[in-house]
Parts: C-alpha cells; structure tokens; sequence
C-alpha cells in the first residue's frame, strides 16, 4: 500500500496536474483575497477592514469544488485507459488498500495546496493593529474545517473515477456529485418539500457541517459526519473494484 501511495505522489508531482493545481488555487484565492475590489467587504480582507482570513475559508470550497475532480479524475479512469487496471488488481494488496493508497495521495496533494495560505495568515497578523491581534483559534479550526471538506471530495472525486471511463466523465461526474453533496441538501431544505424533515435533510449535506466548523469549532458530530462520508464513499469504490473481478 506505502509503495503505492508513493506511485500515486510521485505520478501526481511528476506531471503538471499537481503543480497547476496547486497553483491555480493559490492564485484564485490570493486574486480574491488582495486584489479583486468588494464594496462594503466581502472578499477582500483589505476592504472588510477586519484581522482575519475569512475569505479563504468562503471561497476555498468553491475552488475546491472545481480543483480536487481534476487532481481525482486520473487517479482510477488512466488505469482502465492504459489497461493497467488489470494489472493493479492482481497485486498483492486487497482492494481497499487500493483504493486508500490512491485516496491518501489525493488528500495530501490537497494538504499541500493549504500549506501556502500560512502566508496569508502571517500577512494579516502582521498588518493588523495592533500587531497579531488575530483569532488563532478560530482561524486553525476553519483550516481543519477546510480539510474535512478536501477529505471529502477526494473521496467522491475517487469514486467516480472509478465509475467513468473517460477522464472527463470522471471529472463531470466528480464535480456534479460534489456539488451536490456540497449545497443540493442546502436547496432541497430550503424549498419545504419535506416540512418539518427540512432541517434533517439539510444536515446531510457538507455545507452545514462545513460552516459549522469554519467558525471555529470543532464539534464532534461535524467531525463524525465527515469520517463516515470518506468511509462510505470509500467502501463504494471498493465495490466498484470488486466488481470487476466477478
């Protein structure tokens, strides 16, 4: 399993998916954290005019939403395209191994894409006044709320690689499926179909244990929810491989 989470590292810095992805993220959110003026705040730390970096953690997800299908979309479709699938499957690991070693490659590609937004942390305890006056606390636990979510979308984002075919299908299919687990809740709650389930169905979704997190704390059931969300969509691709073998 190790030797293949370090295949899937090494495939990933290798090419340039990685790099960009890395890349596009850090520029996305510096363009709208520095540059792009909002009237009144909103994105833009200089104009909200407060010591925080809340604007990463609004729109992260949104670049996520975009970023983590393409680092995923290759991970199990370049495989059945270069016929290596078969190969893979008969290694000397189980199939959960598989899917794992491939899970924990995306997730720390994802954990490097964060590492850099450190700077803009620094860059705000610096300017603000007086000096460090910045909630760390709150901050750290957006950061850890942000990653569950990465968890997250790596794990469908895997899913539905190993459903497609096709690197684009992976990706559509990634981006639909994450979009959905993300909001859909949020609009199907908020339209009273179910009445008084409303508010069930809208705790099934990313975003409202998301932003419960990216307040800064870190509740137990938010935590519980992601895990098993990973889980579930983990043992799902598990099936999917499995079931080429029958």
């Amino acid at each position: 399993m190790l030797v293949l989470y370090i295949k899937e590292i090494r495939s990933f810095l290798s090419s340039l998916i990685g790099y960009i992805a890395i890349g596009v993220f850090i520029t996305l959110i510096g363009i709208f954290m520095w540059i792009i003026p909002s009237e009144g705040g909103g994105s833009n730390v200089l104009d909200n005019g407060f010591a925080n970096i809340d604007p990463l953690f609004t729109i992260g997800p949104w670049v996520y939403l975009f970023l983590i299908p393409a680092i995923t979309m290759r991970t199990f479709s370049e495989e059945k395209k270069t016929g290596t699938i078969e190969l893979l499957l008969t290694r000397p690991i189980t199939d959960l191994q598989i899917v794992l070693a491939k899970y924990f490659a995306g997730l720390t590609l994802v954990v490097i894409s964060l590492l850099p937004t450190l700077i803009y942390y620094y860059t705000v305890h610096v300017l603000s006044y007086p000096k460090g006056n910045v909630d760390t606390g709150g901050m750290w636990g957006s950061y850890i709320g942000l990653l569950f979510l990465g968890a997250g979308f790596v794990s469908i984002g895997i899913f539905a690689s190993a459903i497609a075919e096709n690197q684009v299908i992976a990706f559509i299919i990634a981006l639909l499926l994450c979009f959905f687990c993300y909001i859909g809740f949020d609009f199907i709650a908020d339209s009273g179909v179910f009445g008084r389930y409303d508010a069930l169905f809208k705790g099934l979704g990313i975003n409202a244990h998301y932003v419960s997190m990216s307040r800064g704390v870190i509740d137990t059931r938010d935590a519980l929810y992601f895990i098993s969300l990973v889980a579930v969509f983990n043992l799902i691709t598990k099936l999917v491989l499995q079931s080429r073998k029958w």
